[in-house]
């Protein structure tokens, strides 16, 4: 009985590709498959922080190449996507992560040409590799996507000046809304579609744009802000995501689709 269950949990000739492998939940996304046999595919526009997941990878005795790829092009996605089939091979497992974040703005103070930047990368590449990627596993019979949202997709949050920008949340509400839309299109074809929300997190360079331009002050009072809206008290550490990808990548989420995992500590529920 018990290595019947293990043995739900093994991706052992499996390939998976996870875009913005090269640092933050995307880097643990990939060693996370790495470590339950799966082949991995770590696809980033930075190639060098790719390279360091797949040597990672490589060195725990774990099969990851590295690709470069701008998620907002759909020749550079496309060309990640036949390097990634070459020789034949099948895709099982896309994940969906590279995401960033804009300096935050109230609606008013938001620019066009930052509003249009992040939903390229965070809504319109999540389509863009979807949809390379949906025809492999339909010549497959089955595969999954694993598509990252947050929190701020779910629900608002200012703590009295700006947390996050209403571009960043309009984006992730609308990877869930891609996300259902997929899930009931091709669960006849056992392709599995689900989401995650994470919470805030320490240590994903999600926020890198927002710390460069502010003071030690602002990221206090940000931080300060997250920690008493958060019931746990804190923020969650990426590792802490790893049995919830592996769960969902594998046959032990086999009747599961069309679903939002909400990783926060306590936030929605609070």
């Amino acid at each position: 009985m018990q290595n019947s269950i293990r043995d739900l949990f093994d991706l052992s000739g499996k390939t998976a590709i996870i875009t913005g492998a090269g640092s933050g939940l995307g880097r643990c996304f990939a060693a996370a498959l790495a470590s339950f046999g799966s082949a991995v595919i770590c696809a980033d526009r930075d190639l060098a922080g790719a390279n360091e997941t797949c040597e990672s990878i490589r060195s725990s005795g774990g099969i990851s190449e590295a690709v470069g790829v701008d998620v907002t092009d759909a020749e550079s996605v496309r060309l990640m996507f036949e390097k990634a089939t070459s020789a034949g091979r099948r895709i099982d497992v896309l994940v969906n992560n590279a995401g960033i974040a804009t300096p935050p703005k109230r609606i008013h103070e938001l620019s066009l040409d930052d509003w249009d930047r992040l939903m390229a990368v965070n809504l319109r590449a999540v389509f863009v590799c979807s949809r390379l990627v949906i025809p492999n596993m339909l010549s497959a019979d089955g595969g999954c996507i694993i598509n990252i949202s947050s929190i701020q997709g779910l629900s608002g949050f200012y703590p009295g000046f700006a947390a996050a920008t209403g571009s960043y949340a309009a984006s992730k509400a609308g990877v869930i809304g891609l996300t259902k839309q997929m899930a009931v299109e091709y669960a006849a074809d056992k392709i599995r579609v689900n989401a995650i929300a994470p919470g805030y997190h320490r240590d994903t360079n999600l926020g890198r744009e927002r710390k460069a331009l502010a003071t030690d002050e602002i990221i206090s009072s940000f931080d300060d802000a997250v920690m008493r809206r958060t019931p746990m008290g804190r923020k969650g550490d990426p590792t802490e995501m790893d049995g919830l990808v592996v769960y969902l990548a594998s046959t032990a989420s086999s009747f599961v689709t069309g679903q939002v995992f909400v990783h926060d500590g306590g936030w929605i529920a609070g």
